[in-house]
């Protein structure tokens, strides 16, 4: 794996965990009424989109004309059965804190509409989907870009309306692709011009801070203009998404291969969907434990974090662990078991002719 990805991935991946120790610690607490706190909040949800971003720009890097053969079933094993089995633990998990939930519901809820924190697994399922359909077709980004942001950015007009129709039924219209269009297009060309785009970024490095910077400043002047809520689905992540996603690619190529940086990555998928359920019951311990809303959210994040690798660490050695919080092995390892495997074949041959 491309190192700056991983580091993207990984910054990502704790940028969601610390946004959601901010909300399980408010859910307790009380949110302060601190501006800065309110915009960090708000910047933080630019890590979901930069996820599924991720995800396209390996597909396409890797499979820039045609899906390989086994690849539906591979993803449906590690990707969409570990969506189910937590859509399953969340909703007894939510049944068993709030027992007026209707667990049937809930749990229909969960699976068809994605109604936990492992939502996004259905819109890089569909983001599958569309490279497909993208590949086999030849489409021409050259059309595909403008058609995805103007579909995209309808998209996002009628969520962030108050149309009752569309309030009463936002929590499924985040789900389509549509919402999300103009990131696929992006990161399929990040992804299969790659060798070429990275060394542009690498050259412009300083250039992708002031974007960074210049996007921040778009989402501080919504904020002051009275866009306060705290979701991925508002316009101006958009661009913020995008260039923090640029940069960390461009700065990503200086830093050195770090091992921890290696392995958070390697756990980030089943961080996302575990973290959420950890917390729900450690946020109660560390809102008694500390006594100041910096320290409380910072505890939640680092206890939480440790918490949820040491899970996922223990639930990887299972036989079927990879089918609970995906498959943890990488490349290198599955290759030093087969590897293994095979000297200890030929090595059992041997041992028949002697």
């Amino acid at each position: 794996m491309i190192k700056e990805w991983n580091l993207l991935r990984v910054i990502a991946c704790l940028s969601i965990v610390f946004l959601h120790s901010t909300t399980q610690t408010g859910n307790l607490a009380g949110y302060p009424n601190n501006e800065f706190y309110e915009l960090l909040r708000i910047l933080l949800c630019y890590a979901t989109p930069t996820f599924i971003i991720l995800s396209e720009i390996i597909l396409a890097n890797r499979y820039p004309k045609r899906l390989p053969d086994q690849f539906w079933q591979k993803r449906l094993k590690w990707i969409y059965v570990p969506f189910l089995v937590f859509a399953i633990i969340d909703a007894i998990i939510v049944k068993q804190l709030y027992s007026n939930i209707d667990f049937q519901k809930k749990l229909l809820d969960n699976i068809l509409l994605g109604s936990y924190e492992g939502y996004f697994i259905l819109i890089i399922l569909q983001f599958y989907v569309l490279h497909s359909f993208v590949v086999r077709f030849n489409i021409p980004m050259r059309i595909l870009v403008p058609i995805s942001f103007i579909v995209m950015g309808f998209h996002l007009y009628l969520l962030n309306t108050n149309i009752p129709i569309i309030q009463e039924y936002k929590t499924e219209l985040k789900l389509p692709f549509t919402a999300w269009f103009g990131y696929f297009t992006i990161a399929f060309l990040i992804g299969k011009h790659y060798k070429i785009i990275s060394k542009k970024l690498l050259k412009y490095k300083w250039i992708t801070i002031f974007g960074v910077l210049s996007s921040m400043f778009i989402v501080y002047f919504s904020y002051k203009s009275g866009i306060v809520s705290v979701n991925s689905r508002r316009f101006d992540l958009i661009p913020l998404t995008i260039s923090i996603s640029l940069a960390v690619m461009a700065w990503g190529q200086l830093m050195p291969n770090l091992r921890v940086i290696n392995l958070i990555s390697k756990y980030s998928f089943g961080i996302y969907l575990v973290h959420w359920q950890v917390q729900r019951y450690i946020a109660p311990y560390t809102v008694e434990w500390f006594n100041h809303t910096v320290t409380q959210v910072s505890g939640l994040f680092v206890i939480s974090l440790l918490i949820t690798m040491t899970l996922i660490y223990f639930i990887s050695l299972l036989p079927f662990g990879a089918y609970i919080v995906g498959n943890t092995k990488n490349h290198k390892d599955r290759k030093k078991k087969q590897i293994n495997l095979t000297s200890a074949l030929e090595y059992k041959t041997k041992l028949k002719h002697l």
